[in-house]
């Protein structure tokens, strides 16, 4: 008998039921940004949001349950602009020029992109990263709109188109222009326990969580508009509504932005007559080869364990006394310009002092920051395309993962990237291996791992399903099969690189979506992915420096 025999009859169906979900789900935003415009919830975004409350993501915790999901909106809210809550209107747009006006620009504190808040109502997200963005966009609007609207039904009377007692007595404080006291924040925390379905201990918990140095009753606040627009839609019909610019339809999957950015990258590489040398491409953070190959020397410090490389990363003006040592020594930072959000360095190893690495003479390392799901294939693609590719030497990729089998901060290994929903899979031979991280003391996984659409629209159900089925998937994240799409194409069909190149893969988990309370809601990897992200960093440069 197989591992096959492994997955009960239930699971199973329940993961066809998720996997169905997924497709209409993916079907359904595909028709709505082609459509140009629709009410999340009207019968227009009914097929979305039925499909979300059928698939009940893992990350989503109880979003098809009456209880409000606070760890969810916390994942959610901080991967949206600030104030997206209060408007009424959400417009996805292309880069169009906004950038020149005087709208300042909303960051997320999670996800890079520009957002512009037009009026009280309007929220503009521009839109630089393809499909991957609109579907991670779409699906967060729907969660969140999903909870307002549970807590809407129980603050608003439809009979005498009134609110609850409880209600007007939150929206009191929210509003207030006067310093809140402590006995009015405990009267509205116990209020909003109330109507959150929660004790009041977890409702100052995630008032805490919440709370930031510039919006310390950010929670409060947040719950407050959230539920505002939900009730006036019901009380008046002004109905929330999410657009899509025509610009933003015309250039989705044409590789603009990737195309300027690959551009850019060679511009600079010309610039500094680096072209005709040895090229490895790299894409990782922004942090962990900067600082393996100058933060040491730079400091005057030797690290006597990788814990070092923690201890003055968040530490801004050693991080700068690095980057300053590393400008005098074959570094080159190139800050994007092409609107793809994707930053890259260019490091000569030739310039570098240090003999921990023994580079051959001329390497040069293309390091560029993590892409996001189909943009990945954008980049690569692009990139393959320019005269880079006669000089690739090798192709790495670090990046973080889910896990199905281990805890936050092990090492996953993959051996073949196969696609969610669709029939594509690519076997390759990596250059790492779980041979490799032996001699740490991180445990490792190694074999396959499955690119997902997106990492919340995953489920127990159909997580398990992968795990324990013939496939054995060890670990899911959103860029390989678009990195491999790429290079197996300039490799075999557009022959613009050689076929002999290594290509080295390597993820560190960031969470465990099959083990309650790791998702990646339960929050960051703070120091815990410290020692794996510089491990897999300096396995990758062991191997560059010995060819």
């Amino acid at each position: 008998m197989t591992q096959q025999t492994t997955v009960s009859p239930s699971i199973r169906k329940r993961a066809q039921e998720s996997s169905n979900a997924i497709a209409r789900m993916y079907i359904s935003m595909r028709h709505l940004l082609n459509r140009g415009f629709y009410k999340p919830m009207g019968v227009s975004g009914a097929s979305l949001l039925n499909a979300l409350l059928t698939l009940k993501p893992e990350i989503y915790g109880s979003i098809a349950e009456t209880k409000s999901e606070l760890n969810g909106l916390l994942y959610v809210i901080d991967r949206l602009p600030e104030g997206i809550a209060e408007c009424v209107s959400v417009n996805l747009t292309a880069e169009e020029g906004l950038s020149s006006s005087s709208f300042p620009p909303i960051i997320p504190a999670k996800r890079r992109r520009n957002c512009y808040r037009i009026d009280k109502d309007q929220m503009i997200i521009e839109v630089t990263r393809g499909r991957s963005e609109v579907y991670d966009i779409l699906t967060h609007l729907t969660f969140l709109y999903i909870e307002a609207d549970k807590i809407c039904d129980r603050v608003y009377i439809s009979s005498s188109n009134q609110t609850t007692r409880e209600w007007q007595k939150i929206e009191a404080t929210a509003t207030a222009t006067k310093a809140i006291g402590k006995k009015e924040l405990e009267s509205t925390m116990a209020y909003l326990a109330q109507l959150l379905e929660c004790t009041y201990n977890e409702a100052l918990e995630f008032y805490d969580r919440f709370k930031t140095p510039k919006s310390p009753h950010r929670f409060i606040q947040l719950i407050y508009h959230m539920v505002r627009v939900a009730v006036q839609e019901r009380s008046n019909g002004e109905k929330r509504s999410v657009t899509f610019s025509a610009m933003l339809g015309d250039q989705i999957g044409h590789h603009v932005h990737g195309e300027r950015w690959a551009k850019q990258l060679y511009q600079v590489l010309e610039k500094n007559n680096l072209t005709d040398r040895p090229m490895h491409l790299i894409s990782a953070n922004r942090h962990s080869f900067l600082n393996s190959l100058y933060a040491e020397e730079a400091l005057g410090k030797p690290a006597k364990d990788l814990t070092f490389f923690g201890q003055f990363t968040a530490d801004e003006n050693n991080q700068q006394k690095v980057q300053r040592f590393a400008t005098k020594h074959g570094f080159i930072d190139v800050s994007d310009k092409s609107g793809t959000n994707v930053h890259a360095q260019i490091i000569d190893t030739d310039k570098i002092k240090s003999e921990k690495y023994a580079f051959a003479k001329g390497t040069v390392l293309l390091v560029f920051d993590y892409a996001f799901g189909e943009q990945a294939y954008e980049l690569m693609d692009e990139l393959l395309k320019t005269n880079i590719g006669k000089q690739l030497e090798s192709i790495s990729v670090m990046g973080k993962a889910g896990i199905m089998k281990g805890k936050k901060g092990d090492i996953m290994v993959p051996t073949a990237h196969i696609f969610e929903g669709t029939s594509d899979n690519y076997p390759f031979h990596n250059n790492l291996s779980s041979e490799d991280f032996s001699n740490t003391k991180i445990p490792t996984l190694e074999g396959t791992m499955i690119t997902v659409l997106g990492t919340s629209l995953q489920n127990k159900d159909i997580l398990t399903y992968f795990c324990r089925s013939s496939w054995k998937v060890i670990g899911i994240e959103m860029e390989g099969v678009h990195y491999q799409k790429a290079i197996q194409s300039a490799m075999h069909i557009r022959k613009t690189v050689r076929p002999t190149i290594k290509l080295r893969y390597a993820y560190y988990a960031s969470d465990n979506p099959l083990e309650t309370g790791s998702t990646l809601a339960s929050g960051s990897l703070g120091q815990v992915g410290v020692v794996p992200t510089y491990t897999i960093t300096q396995k990758i440069l062991e191997k560059i420096s010995t060819e």
